[in-house]
């Protein structure tokens, strides 16, 4: 109890500190808000820690505070529910959109995650939207560990495949760069 009460701490120092005032009460209601509501969390503190943490490393490339949160929940949510690390899958949308919910890429690829469309009519669901963060996480989550399982837990060629560039080094090198240099776990 007490380590968890120094790593809050710690947390909550760290991003009082990127900003030279005190922690934004608003922000900080809202994130404890949007713990109460992660079920996919071991507790509630740990919900908060997570939240406060990533929310800060995620502050400059989604300012809004409810879009932010509304993205760390659900990433967290998807890649529990498909045994995946979370700062992994920040750290493919980090590269995929740089966190543009509503990006488009030339191949047709949508939203934060860069789902191929046409997932949603080969598994008949025409109506979800890949722009909506819950849809999108959803699927790349679904995708990424069915190619995790796929490759044997080989995470490079796990990450090739989802991008399509399968035995290239370009794609999976990025993303775990992403992950060790701004996503890791502290």
């Amino acid at each position: 109890m007490i380590l968890r009460v120094l790593l809050l701490t710690a947390v909550l120092s760290a991003t009082a500190s990127a900003d030279p005032g005190q922690v934004d009460p608003l922000l900080k209601q809202r994130l404890a808000s949007a713990a109460a509501e992660a079920d996919s969390f071991v507790d509630r503190f740990d919900a908060q820690v997570w939240l406060t943490d990533m929310s800060a490393r995620l502050a400059r490339q989604v300012p809004e505070d409810d879009e932010r949160l509304s993205i760390l929940r659900l990433a967290h949510a998807e890649a529990s529910r498909v045994d995946l690390p979370p700062e992994l899958v920040l750290a493919v949308m980090d590269v995929e959109s740089n966190f543009d919910r509503f990006a488009l890429s030339e191949a047709g690829a949508r939203g934060l995650m860069q789902v191929m469309p046409f997932w949603v009519d080969e598994i008949g669901r025409p109506d979800d939207n890949l722009f909506e963060i819950g849809t999108n996480l959803r699927y790349g989550c679904t995708i990424l560990r069915y190619y995790y399982d796929m490759e044997a837990g080989d995470l490079s060629r796990t990450l090739s495949r989802y991008n399509g560039s399968t035995g290239k080094r370009w794609y999976p090198d990025r993303v775990m760069r992403r992950l060790s240099e701004k996503w890791y776990q502290q």
